[in-house]
């Protein structure tokens, strides 16, 4: 064996060596069988050559989470956040943080706005972060820190008029919702949240906001508009005119289950069971696993003796939805 063979040799076997400990510090990951399937395997090869490219982790944690698979996303996130401060990689865990554990997104944040202090996106996912664990002043406090430095961020005002509205403080949250839709006419989403909170509120102002809705709409497919005058003729005890309108509602709109629950809800209260029970059923057909309906059903069935009926009905509902207790509780108390 020549001089360049004895030193090439134990060489060989050091870079054996170090991508063997390469090998076992990826195989820790829990995620590594399915990192190596498509459509992940590209990236994940890419990685492998890269370990400090930030970029590359950002991009597969974003096809993770299209997939449906958030856990190995976040990791990701936080794998890319590690190698770069950058404000797309903590935006990303702050959501799916915020979905997951809000308390342990807010100390994520907390730290994460230290980085990067001037993130508009940051100081929104922060109020949001409070928002998710029912921390309703902090998340106020977080929204208005955001207005002071960008007043006409409509998204920002319409998260404080829903926070407002959770305080019960509808007035100001009416107030909020008007100064954007001041400032963006055109944004539908806001046209909706607005026109419900008139509805709720008794305010015919809703009746002219739908009305140009219902204008503009030059196709007639949107039930929206009706749905929530029908509310407003409700809550001001109208009940012919509401019926009506929930009706054009679903004509506008077969699949629009708002519709049926409002219509079905209000023949309840009206005392006309059989009637209401008919709605809730052809709602049925539309959504067979939508639970509210269920529980509807069964408040039906109830008012009319139906006992044994009605009890199936709740604990359907409850099976669909284990946190609709409600259903759970009128189950039990049937005898």
């Amino acid at each position: 064996m020549n001089k360049f063979a004895k030193i090439a040799l134990p060489f060989a076997l050091f870079l054996i060596l170090i991508n063997a400990c390469n090998d076992n510090e990826t195989s820790v990951s829990q995620y590594d069988e399915l990192l190596k399937k498509t459509p992940f395997a590209p990236l994940t090869d890419s990685i492998r050559q890269e370990p400090g490219n930030d970029e590359l982790y950002f991009r597969r944690a974003i096809l993770l989470n299209t997939n449906n698979l958030p856990e190995p996303a976040l990791a990701d996130f936080q794998k890319a956040w590690s190698l770069k401060k950058e404000e797309k990689y903590a935006f990303g865990i702050a959501t799916l943080l915020t979905d997951k554990n809000p308390d342990e997104a807010l100390l994520f944040l907390n730290t994460a706005i230290k980085d990067i202090p001037s993130s508009f996106l940051l100081q929104l996912s922060l109020a949001r972060g409070y928002d998710a664990a029912g921390k309703t002043e902090d998340a106020l406090n977080a929204c208005n820190s955001i207005l002071e430095k960008n007043p006409e961020q409509v998204d920002v005002l319409k998260m404080k008029a829903d926070l407002l509205g959770k305080k019960g403080n509808s007035t100001e949250a009416i107030a909020i919702l008007e100064k954007a839709y001041n400032l963006t006419p055109f944004d539908v989403e806001l046209n909706y949240i607005l026109a419900l909170k008139y509805a709720e509120t008794k305010n015919n102002r809703v009746l002219s906001l739908c009305d140009s809705l219902i204008r503009v709409d030059s196709q007639g497919v949107h039930a929206e508009p009706y749905y929530y005058k029908g509310i407003y003729y409700a809550n001001n005890n109208d009940k012919a005119k509401a019926l009506s309108l929930f009706d054009e509602a679903v004509k506008h709109d077969y699949y629009f289950l708002d519709g049926y629950i409002e219509k079905g809800s209000l023949l309840f209260e009206m005392k006309r069971y059989p009637d209401a029970l008919k709605v809730f059923n052809l709602a049925l057909t539309i959504s067979p696993k939508f639970a509210d309906n269920y529980y509807w059903i069964a408040k039906c069935q109830q008012a009319m003796g139906l006992k044994e009926e009605a009890k199936l009905n709740y604990q359907r509902a409850y099976g669909l939805d284990n946190t609709f207790t409600v259903a759970k509780d009128s189950a039990d108390n049937l005898k």
